[in-house]
């Protein structure tokens, strides 16, 4: 995109909808904040990830369009285009679409042509290699193999390429565009690629997060730029730091993530044996208002729909600031440290005696969605870059009541139920009123727990295939939620239906309230689209 920029032949502000009118997506704000080619590769369309059906096809000899039409569902624009990040693969493939259209040729020959060959990738393909020069990836055990997988969009990361390719296009990006004497596109370029400009924090001065394809990161107070990626049975890593001219590349053909974190620690730890850390910026002083700003937040840039229901529950933060310092507490990051730079920039303090040097949080201007801060996490967390939202306290205190509330009634539900079954079964007199209002809640908890345990043992490695496509997997999890949904209902219906002649006040008193926690409950997953979920649809 870049080299057409350059070329004059598009431009980073285009909007998507004039260069590939075809492609379908809703965007309400589009009159006024339509979709760019930068939100495209910065991640800023405010779309839902692919789907799961998306990630799970085999696009075989599908074309370019017919496979961003298989589910162009997900592209939605769920906020107003180029405000926040929210990592989408279908962001750069539509681009890499744009780029095979104005090429005027497939996008896979583009690239070689343009950037393989030059670059010195001799083996580098999007299509499967030969079997003589592929390696068998494995399960994250490393003993069970798995087929070769293409991504349903290519470019996004179905590029295959041997270690010494891959040093090469290293080379190309520490030497800013320029091996075995050809400058491949102009180093200025290498400056805009790696750096965002199209989010709320960018705007306002953040310079680390998620650029053209290329993110920033901290380790051990070393600032890196680059990109990893993963499939199922493969994980790898790129990453460098221009300024010291280093990087690395690396890749196992494993799920293993535990082994890929502690091999890309031992490789940064060897590579910056030597290097002087950036230096420590002074501490600036607190500004007098910034405690407008303490409170609490919840994560306001899901990266997928489907798991918003608990991102948004087990991410919600307090932040406040005392002993001229940015708190932050939450289940993910307790008593994480931040230390001022400027007015409304921080940067983390992991430990004291390896500190980040560049500003990770930005406290944003209020505006007319509220109150937000940026936290770009970069490899320390999952969501890479991480839009926080204030939201009331007395809000945020219902809602931990109110989760709370139906934990311990669901557990209580669990720990009450063998008692009653034992006093069921021995009892000559039973109470036919209050068996059901025991039974439809015990119903009702034991679906929920088989919900996480069908996710459970789906097994990562090959969750994607079992739950994007109709599978015993994904049907039964689709079961779980309208039994759960049916167990709530049942509830409600014995609870009207018994007499106080027939139920002990007790077990009426115990019944109520166990019967509003799983209502709360279905009524919550209803809200998010949990209840009858289809991942393969």
């Amino acid at each position: 995109v870049l080299m057409l920029s350059h070329e004059g032949k598009l431009s980073l502000e285009d909007p998507v909808q004039k260069l590939a009118p075809e492609i379908l997506f809703g965007n309400k704000w589009e009159a006024s904040d339509p979709v760019r080619m930068v939100h495209l590769l910065e991640n800023t369309t405010g779309w839902d990830d692919m789907h799961l059906r998306e990630f799970a096809k085999n696009p075989l000899t599908m074309s370019f369009f017919d496979r961003l039409d298989y589910d162009h569902s997900s592209r939605i624009s769920r906020w107003c285009p180029g405000t926040r990040m929210s990592y989408c693969n279908s962001g750069p493939a539509v681009a890499a679409y744009i780029v095979e259209k104005i090429a005027g040729r497939r996008f896979e020959d583009y690239v070689e042509q343009n950037f393989f060959k030059p670059i010195g990738m001799e083996t580098a393909t999007y299509f499967q290699p030969a079997s003589e020069s592929s390696t068998t990836l494995y399960q994250s055990e490393g003993k069970t193999p798995l087929p070769y997988w293409n991504l349903l969009y290519p470019s996004i990361g179905s590029l295959n390429a041997s270690a010494n390719d891959m040093a090469n296009y290293l080379m190309f990006y520490l030497n800013r565009g320029h091996i075995h004497g050809t400058q491949v596109i102009p180093a200025t370029l290498f400056d805009r690629m790696e750096f965002p400009s199209s989010t709320w924090a960018a705007k306002e001065g953040l310079r680390l997060g998620y650029g053209l394809g290329n993110y920033s990161t901290i380790h051990d107070g070393f600032l890196y730029h680059g990109h990893d990626g993963n499939v199922p049975g493969g994980l790898t890593a790129m990453a460098y730091m221009p300024n010291d001219g280093v990087g690395y590349f690396y890749s196992i053909n494993s799920g293993n993530r535990e082994a890929f974190k502690k091999v890309g620690k031992l490789i940064r730890d060897y590579m910056t044996r030597t290097l002087q850390k950036p230096p420590i910026p002074p501490v600036a002083p607190l500004p007098e208002k910034i405690h407008l700003y303490s409170g609490f937040y919840e994560p306001n840039s899901p990266r997928m729909n489907l798991f918003y229901f608990i991102e948004r529950l087990i991410g919600m933060t307090y932040i406040h600031f005392e002993d001229n310092k940015l708190l932050l507490n939450s289940l993910g990051k307790k008593k994480a440290t931040f230390l001022p730079v400027t007015d409304n920039q921080f940067r983390y303090v992991p430990k004291l005696e390896s500190q980040d040097a560049e500003p990770i949080v930005q406290i944003l201007k209020p505006n007319d969605e509220g109150q937000f801060i940026q936290i770009n996490w970069g490899l320390r967390s999952a969501s890479l870059d991480m839009t926080l939202k204030r939201i009331p306290t007395w809000f945020a205190i219902l809602e931990i009541i109110i989760v709370g509330f139906v934990i311990l009634a669901f557990m209580s539900i669990l720990i009450y139920a063998p008692f009653w079954i034992f006093q069921t079964l021995i009892q000559k007199r039973r109470r036919p009123a209050e068996l059901s209002l025991h039974l439809w809640p015990l119903i009702g908890v034991l679906s929920l727990i088989s919900i996480a345990v069908i996710c459970l043992l789906s097994n990562m490695d090959v969750a994607i295939w079992r739950m994007g496509n109709l599978t015993i997997w994904s049907f039964s999890l689709f079961l779980a939620t309208i039994v759960f949904s049916f167990a709530s209902i049942g509830s409600v219906i014995a609870l009207c239906r018994s007499r106080q002649a027939e139920v002990r006040g007790s077990v009426r008193v115990y019944s109520i309230l166990i019967t509003t926690a799983l209502v709360i409950s279905t009524a919550y997953l209803t809200y998010w689209g949990v209840i009858g979920v289809r991942t393969w649809a």
